[in-house]
């Protein structure tokens, strides 16, 4: 696909998804990597991450630099990945992301700033690094992906509407109602600090969670925010989800892939605790 990465829908995720499926069945093939663009590349790389069921090294690669530019980064990036891809050491491991010399997991990073080499970062920190072309490696990824996981590409057909609101001083209850009244099976409250959530809000959140439409309480904090389930609001009694360390981003991606498995929001708290 020739798609700028902010660009990339549902379609694109699942056609790429069975692809990679495809690749990863091929007795020839030992590992893969997947050229992206950065805006959308972690999106992706979850997404990947929660539906191939295979152990082959998946890695998403992009580059902050276009190849005309001073101190350009793709050549090296991509060498690194292709390096990843094709090492024993890296398989079993998920989906990877191999930016900046770095081996990231592509259930946490994120893309952190806009304008360096060093844009994706993980609150957790790395997997590894690539130094001359070999992997090192650091930590483990501890949540279910890939061969462990209970989703798998070749089962989902397609993929629901889950929306973002965005959470702010002064917000209003406009947006998470025009989302749900546009047909969002899920919404993301993208909110401040542990995901909290305005006293304005709340009572509409909590209708159109009785109207059927799951909430999601995830934090807009870039370092890393950590949503507790019933800190800053009593999820239990609203029936709401906390998505615990998942940006609205990511949050978004599982909760996709999660309510092509259920529509219980106790088994939607247990999948974000696990994936």
């Amino acid at each position: 696909m020739q798609i700028a990465s902010e660009s990339i829908n549902n379609e694109n995720l699942l056609q790429l998804g069975r692809r990679v499926a495809e690749l990863a069945d091929s007795k020839d093939v030992d590992g893969i990597v997947i050229t992206h663009g950065t805006d959308t590349l972690e999106e992706t790389a979850y997404f990947l991450n929660l539906v191939e069921k295979t152990d082959k090294p998946i890695v998403v690669v992009g580059s902050m630099r276009p190849g005309t530019a001073m101190s350009a980064d793709g050549m090296l990036n991509l060498y690194n990945a292709v390096a990843v891809a094709g090492s024993k050491e890296a398989r079993g491991k998920g989906v990877l992301v191999t930016m900046n010399d770095e081996i990231q997991s592509g259930r946490d990073v994120s893309k952190m700033i806009n304008i360096k080499t060093e844009a994706f970062k993980s609150p957790w920190g790395p997997l590894g690094m690539v130094v001359e072309g070999k992997s090192y490696w650091f930590r483990l990824p501890a949540k279910r992906h890939t061969m462990d996981s209970e989703f798998d590409i070749k089962n989902i057909k397609s993929l629901p509407d889950v929306e973002i609101a965005y959470g702010y001083g002064n917000v209003s209850d406009t947006a998470y109602k025009a989302l749900a009244q546009a047909g969002a099976k899920a919404i993301i409250h993208a909110g401040t600090g542990n995901g909290s959530v305005s006293s304005k809000v709340v009572p509409a959140l909590v209708e159109l969670r009785k109207q059927g439409v799951q909430i999601i309480r995830s934090s807009h904090v870039n370092a890393g925010g950590m949503v507790l389930r019933n800190a800053e609001q009593p999820d239990d009694k609203y029936d709401w989800v906390a998505a615990l360390d998942l940006n609205p981003q990511k949050a978004r991606i599982l909760a996709m892939v999660a309510l092509t498995k259920t529509q219980d929001s106790k088994e939607l708290q247990r999948m974000f605790w696990e994936y």
